[in-house]
Parts: C-alpha cells; sequence; structure tokens
C-alpha cells in the first residue's frame, strides 16, 4: 500500500471518529449554557458521550458516515488522476475496516455494493495554488442534515425579503425554523449569497472548512454571521428540536457574483457530528502535519 493511501485511510479513520477540538469546545460551551437537567442538556451530554465513545473506540461518532467530500489544494502538475485513484482504493479500505459504514446506494436501482464508491462518490474538488504543498480537507456529511439544506430565490414574496443583506438574513432565518432540529441539531450553517444553483450550494460546503471561531473578513458577512447566530438560538428550538439555547454552534457566510436576474441564497446545514479534518502531505504522501 503506497504512502498517499495510508496517510488518506488516516485522515479517513481520524475524521469519521473524532470531532475537531474547535467543534468540540464549541459543544462543551453549549452544554454549560444550557439549564441543568433540562431536556437540551440531556441531549448535549448524550452528544458529549457519544463524542467520547466515538474517539476511544475509534468507530465513527455517527452510524451515517455521509458524503465523502474531499478538498485538494495541490501545485500545478501535481497528479489528479493518481490521487483520485488512490483516495478511492482508500475509502474502499477505510470502509472495510469499519471506519466507514457501507453508506452509498445506486440512485436507479438502490444497489449497495459496499464499496462506498460509485458515480459522484467520493467527490473531489481540486484547486491548483503556487504554493508547493498539499493539503487535503475532508469532510462527512451526513444525509440528516443535507436534507434541510435550503436554496431561496429572492425576492420573496412569502418571507417579505428583497435582495439585500436583510432579506438574506429572512431566507437565512427561515431555514433554521423550517429544520426545527430534524438536521441533527445544533447545527452549523454554511451559506452562500449569490452565484447559480449549482455554484451557490458548493461554495456553501467550502464554508464548513473554516474554524468555528473564526471571524469573517468582510464586516458586513462578519455582521450577519453574528446576528444569525444569536437570533437563532434565541428561537428556543435547541438541540435535537427539545427546546433550549442551543440550535446552532456557527454561521458561516461567503458571496459570489451573481446575475442581474438572479439572486439565491443557498444554505447548507452540518450537523452536530460536524466531521471536518484535514492534514499536508509531503512528496511521499505521508502526512505532515494535522490542520484542524
Amino acid at each position: 500500500m503506497s504512502e498517499l493511501q495510508n496517510s488518506l485511510v488516516e485522515l479517513i479513520r481520524r475524521t469519521s471518529a473524532e470531532i475537531p477540538d474547535d467543534v468540540h469546545k464549541a459543544i462543551l460551551a453549549s452544554l454549560e449554557n444550557e439549564k441543568k437537567n433540562s431536556l437540551a442538556a440531556n441531549a448535549m451530554k448524550i452528544i458529549d458521550q457519544n463524542i467520547a465513545l466515538a474517539k476511544n473506540k475509534s468507530q465513527p461518532i455517527c452510524q451515517d458516515t455521509g458524503s465523502i467530500l474531499f478538498y485538494v489544494d495541490c501545485p500545478v502538475g501535481y497528479d489528479q488522476i493518481t490521487f483520485a485513484e488512490t483516495a478511492r482504493e482508500a475509502v474502499k479500505l477505510a470502509t472495510k475496516k469499519g471506519y466507514l459504514r457501507q453508506n452509498s446506494v445506486d440512485s436507479l436501482t438502490g444497489r449497495n455494493d459496499g464499496t462506498n464508491c460509485g458515480p459522484g462518490a467520493p467527490s473531489f474538488h481540486f484547486h491548483q495554488h503556487r504554493s508547493p504543498e498539499v493539503s487535503v480537507r475532508l469532510a462527512l456529511k451526513g444525509g440528516g442534515c443535507e436534507n434541510v439544506g435550503a436554496q431561496y430565490s429572492l425576492p420573496s414574496e412569502k418571507l417579505k425579503a428583497n435582495r439585500d443583506l436583510d432579506g438574506c438574513r429572512k431566507a437565512i432565518l427561515d431555514a433554521v425554523l423550517q429544520a426545527q432540529g430534524k438536521g441533527c441539531g445544533p447545527g452549523i450553517l454554511g451559506v452562500c449569497i449569490g452565484g447559480d444553483r449549482a455554484t451557490g450550494y458548493e461554495l456553501s460546503k467550502t464554508q464548513f472548512l473554516r474554524r468555528l471561531e473564526d471571524r469573517n473578513p468582510n464586516p458586513e458577512l462578519d455582521a450577519l454571521e453574528q446576528d444569525i447566530l444569536k437570533t437563532a438560538n434565541e428561537l428556543g428550538i435547541g438541540p435535537m428540536g427539545f427546546g433550549g439555547k442551543t440550535t446552532l454552534l456557527g454561521v458561516k457566510i461567503c458571496a459570489a457574483n451573481r446575475l442581474p436576474a438572479s439572486y439565491f441564497v443557498s444554505i447548507s446545514y452540518m450537523c452536530w457530528a460536524y466531521r471536518r479534518q484535514g492534514v499536508t502531505l509531503d512528496a511521499e504522501g505521508k502526512i505532515g502535519k494535522w490542520l484542524y
């Protein structure tokens, strides 16, 4: 087995079994914030126990190990074809080892071949840069939280939402309200304002690669992120929809150019099992450092 395959199997194992520190800190802070012995506090305690068990036993945090999304930053000339081939083999091996559940089915037949590989699975997003470094980020996104993602086309008469940041705010908060804890809350939102229907959703998911504690460099988007986080946590939906103060753990927003005729707000929802990890790789494919 190549060094690259070894590294990718370990990346998959750790992503599946271990919550990143920034997410765990947010979960612990939320637990402290909930009323003692409330349904919300008990739900957060169970979540924290789940996190500890998964890490100690090196087993998946959730039975739905999710869509497998690779984000690869690489220099010009990097062999993307070989990387993708190796990553597919790593996914098959990780599935055989139990780091991933047999989770991917043929959409036409419903057949599950047990490998987690097939058309569009896993998903690869390659980005060339002028640095010699290769970095690989992996997100495992569950189906329950994917189901409550939403896309709005503004203006919206129903929401009284115009084509401005206040209209975006109304759309994003409506998505949280519609979810009602169904996406295994507390959740994290990745949002893209603009783009087309496809790139809007794609860019919204890249926001999950940000750390929870970071701040948006754009002052308007930073203010919107903080406002939506505060407002959503005042809705009373709470963990798993049981009520409480923790509906969201974070909100991350980007903006993309759009056509004058269109104004989309694309919202991806991530469950509390926020499985995101990354590594840098050396020339042989060995892990240099962990990114989260």
